[in-house]
């Protein structure tokens, strides 16, 4: 039983003196315990089952060293065969000529050292147990070569030779035998006596037997006795006890070592070399070469450096256990305070349980609001399961971020509606100049809602290009209102959660931007703005155009749930409008919600009062020019020439943009004239105006002049930028009939092409039946500026103009513009954009126009200064198409 102490107990010690090897099955070696009362060493291991453990390793030394007290051996020389060693009980340790060799992989054994190792080879074991038999249990440990990793040691003990050892090994003494935890090989105890040289193999294979050398065990060794030797063995003894005291591996085993060194005689200087390296977690070959070297000094210089190594190693891990142990440290005092500081708050009445103050709070925000019976429930009872949760589980953070939201909702709190018109507006005009239109059909919407009492049930929709001013129209509604603002963008929205909300059961859910809304604003009847509904998109997360159909239903939003609340929610007090460029992409059931105001964006005369009213004066006092510089001023004609030849597009943002980099110039020129103490002049004119913002972004409004060849007719276009004029050129060449067309045409138009070729040739029959053109010749339309695209109905008419033009040979008028669709049978339909595309018209010079009869109350609505001037047609069939562009072939025929 106390050898089995020993082997738990060496299980236990450092991982630098634990050694194994590979192979075999279990046995007991007869004549262990007799052995271990003739050859006693003392056994030291780490210590960390409390007093049991003392009181073993007490028995264990008591067995080992009957007198209590251990001599010390020394070695250094060669001892002859046959010679024998004396020892503290007076009895010779046997110097056999030949030795069993047990082959280790790891670490070679120290003198001195008792050990346990694992031995798996089955002709090893069996030879160990013939020398356990012969009761000669004494064997020579050699390491192999290279060393191997532990996941090898099986495989490679099988494959070993005397080849494969080193020369220099230790001869050690069998203490005992027991199999092996899982029955794989036997755990042998060994004790380390001397070093041993290997001489002569006499057998190769396993069990390898080899002729040896034993080294004397004498303290007469080469610079054993030195005075150098004796101070690097004082400096091994305060190293190792700095390592002792240091480390907090060693410190667990620190009274069995100071023991221990007690023990050792300081002037045996070799002993204290291999006790010293033996503690060390050197590797194999650092502990081989330790084992080789017989002069002692030098032996002792490599072992220091050992030391030293393992002393730095020890002090980083302290260093490290330090700084994290001031962490536990810090964080343990900090809540150990708040835990004190809690308490103390909690006995004076300053504060109480969490749980309570939390749900206090929350009862709290529901003073004062007309929160309806069922949601009511809802919110009470999820009060009550919050107060049964661990405050730390994740379900509490849940329940509570749950009962956050329900608590901020403004259940029954409105603002009061303000429809006195003159507000309005006042408010309309403040923020925009021109749309009157649009104005007109704000006050109309405002009026009604003052006779009704309220302005649910209409969801509004503007619609127009870039920049025309349908946020900032949203936020005067607003403002002539008296209600809340809030406003989000669904612009490239493909996440239907951002509607409807999340479930509470993912992580970070939160409910949807309606439901934020009414948080942020904390009133049920806000005016939201959602922002870009013509750009929705479409994902894996679902449709967000179908979640709005919900919302945006007077009949449906009454009872809106979100997915996250799951409680129904009255927004049918909510006045929604959107925003869009275009309806195409709108999908029709949203759109037959919407009551659609249009805005058409701002002609020219409107943009010079925008700029020269507001945003001149703004961007001047952005640039610093408003007070320091007084004459820093753009005029009217450079501002009407930015309009004209930069800034053509229907709204201002791109006008804004010009206007801001012309006054930071303005200012640099200040500021340069100022340091270098001269005037500057800080005019922008229409003849300067293109130092200040480059060249001219569009140089003619024409291609043609006052002539124009046949074949070539100024129509009307809409476009992002307002309105534009758009030729068509057409040109005829032997051929069999055929029509080409070029320009980037959309496939509308290139449709549009193809009607216009059957109506032009129709009516060239009806005119002049004996002209063959269209069936002996072969047309080429094409649609200049062919990088952009281009498609509509509208270019039919033009079309079929230009193709009569080139049958008859005939020019139209030099100032004549037309729009309209045209059918197969030679009726003019009406198109949209007609206050753009009379805009352009004036800007192309053009006097005549010709409008679908469709379109003639849309122009009688523009501004008379748009209308003034202008001879307009009204066309109702082609007739009066041809009628006009063709006057003398009309009265020919």
């Amino acid at each position: 039983p106390i050898l089995a102490m020993a082997l738990a107990c060496h299980v236990r010690r450092l991982a630098g003196a634990y050694t194994r090897i590979g192979g075999g099955a279990g046995l007991r070696l007869p004549g262990a315990r007799g052995a271990l009362a003739a050859w006693p060493q003392r056994v030291w291991c780490s210590s960390t089952a409390g007093d049991g453990a003392d009181d073993a390793e007490a028995k264990v030394e008591q067995a080992l060293s009957p007198d209590g007290e251990q001599k010390t051996e020394g070695w250094g020389e060669i001892v002859p065969r046959g010679a024998g060693a004396d020892t503290p009980q007076g009895r010779s340790i046997p110097t056999p000529p030949s030795v069993l060799v047990i082959p280790a992989t790891r670490r070679p054994i120290m003198p001195g050292f008792t050990t346990a190792i694992t031995v798996t080879n089955p002709a090893i074991i069996k030879a160990i147990a013939d020398l356990g038999h012969r009761d000669t249990p004494h064997v020579g440990v050699f390491l192999r070569k290279g060393g191997e990793p532990p996941d090898s040691w099986e495989s490679k003990e099988l494959d070993v030779t005397a080849d494969d050892l080193h020369q220099v090994g230790t001869f050690v003494q069998i203490m005992q035998a027991i199999p092996a935890h899982g029955g794989r090989g036997v755990n042998v105890v060994i004790n380390g006596h001397r070093r041993i040289t290997m001489e002569e193999v006499l057998n190769r294979e396993a069990p390898i037997q080899v002729k040896v050398q034993h080294w004397a065990a004498t303290p007469s060794g080469p610079g054993a006795t030195s005075e150098s030797a004796q101070a690097y063995a004082n400096e091994a003894m305060s190293t190792l006890k700095e390592l002792v005291a240091v480390s907090p591996l060693f410190r667990e085993q620190m009274s069995q070592i100071q023991e221990m060194l007690q023990r050792i005689d300081m002037r045996d200087t070799s002993r204290l070399a291999d006790f010293a390296a033996g503690m060390t977690s050197a590797s194999g070959d650092e502990l081989q070469e330790v084992l080789e070297e017989a002069n002692v000094e030098k032996r002792l210089q490599m072992v220091i450096e050992l030391l030293r190594k393992e002393l730095e190693i020890a002090r980083l891990q302290v260093k490290i256990n330090t700084q994290m142990e001031d962490k536990m440290n810090k964080s343990q005092r900090e809540f150990l305070l708040r835990e004190q500081l809690k308490q103390i708050k909690k006995e004076l009445g300053l504060e109480t349980d969490d749980k309570e103050a939390l749900t206090q709070r929350m009862k709290e925000r529901l003073t004062g609001k007309n929160v309806p019976e069922d949601i009511q429930k809802v919110i009470d009872e999820e009060l009550e399961k919050l107060t049964g949760l661990e405050k730390n589980s994740s379900e509490f953070n849940v329940s509570r971020n749950y009962l956050e939201w329900l608590t901020y909702m403004p259940w029954g709190i409105t603002s009061t509606d303000n429809f006195d018109l003159g507000k309005a507006r006042e408010a309309l005009d403040t923020t925009h100049y021109g749309l009157s239109d649009v104005k007109k059909r704000i006050m109309e919407f405002i009026a009604v809602g003052k006779l009704h009492g309220s302005v649910q049930g209409k969801i509004i929709c503007l619609v127009g290009p870039p920049g025309v001013g349908k946020t900032s129209v949203g936020k005067s509604i607003a403002s002539a209102l008296d209600r809340e603002f809030y406003r989000f963008s669904v612009g490239g929205l493909s996440d239907v959660s951002e509607i409807k909300g999340h479930r509470r059961t993912y992580v970070g859910a939160m409910p949807g931007k309606p439901v934020q809304c009414l948080k942020h604003t904390q009133t049920c009847n806000p005016v939201i703005l959602i922002d870009e509904i013509d750009k929705l998109s479409r994902g894996i997360q679902g449709d967000p155009a179908s979640a709005l159909l919900e919302l945006l239903d007077p009949g449906q939003n009454g009872t809106f749930v979100d997915h996250y609340l799951d409680v129904p929610l009255d927004l049918s007090k909510v006045l929604f409008i959107c925003t869009a460029n275009v309806m195409d992409t709108i999908p029709g059931p949203l759109q037959d919600r919407f009551e659609i105001i249009r805005l058409s964006g701002y002609d020219q005369p409107e943009k010079v009062e925008i700029a020269q009213k507001h945003i001149i004066p703004s961007k001047l006092k952005e640039a610093g020019l408003d007070g320091h510089q007084p004459g820093a001023e753009i005029d009217h004609a450079a501002v009407e020439s930015l309009i004209r030849w930069y800034c053509r597009e229907a709204g201002v943002r791109n006008l804004e943009k010009h206007i801001s980099q012309i006054c930071r110039k303005l200012a640099l020129e200040a500021v340069e004239a100022e340091e270098k103490g001269n005037e500057a002049s800080l005019t922008v004119t229409a003849d300067n105006l293109s130092d200040y913002v480059g060249k001219q972004v569009f140089t003619s409004d024409r291609l043609y002049g006052d002539e124009q060849p046949p074949g070539v007719v100024m129509g009307l276009a809409w476009t992002a930028m307002g309105g534009s004029a758009l030729y068509i050129e057409g040109v005829d060449f032997r051929g069999k009939g055929a029509l080409q067309t070029t320009g980037q045409l959309g496939n509308v138009m290139q449709e549009s092409s193809k009607i216009s070729w059957t109506v032009a040739k129709r009516k060239l029959n009806k005119l002049q039946p004996d002209n063959t053109f269209f069936s002996d010749y072969d047309v080429h339309l094409h649609v200049p500026e062919g990088a952009t695209p281009k498609d509509g109905p509208s270019a039919g008419v033009t079309m079929t103009t230009a193709l009569l033009s080139l049958a008859l040979k005939q020019p139209t008028l030099a100032d004549l513009a037309m729009t309209g669709e045209i059918s197969l049978t030679g009726k003019v339909l009406p198109v949209g954009g007609i206050k753009e595309k009379t805009i352009a018209a004036r800007r192309a010079g053009a006097k005549t126009l010709i409008f679908p009869e469709g379109n003639r109350k849309d122009f009688e609505e523009l501004p008379d200064y748009l209308k003034d001037g202008l001879n307009v047609v009204f066309a109702n069939h082609f007739d009066t198409v041809m009628d006009t562009a063709f006057p003398a072939a009309a009265a020919a025929a």
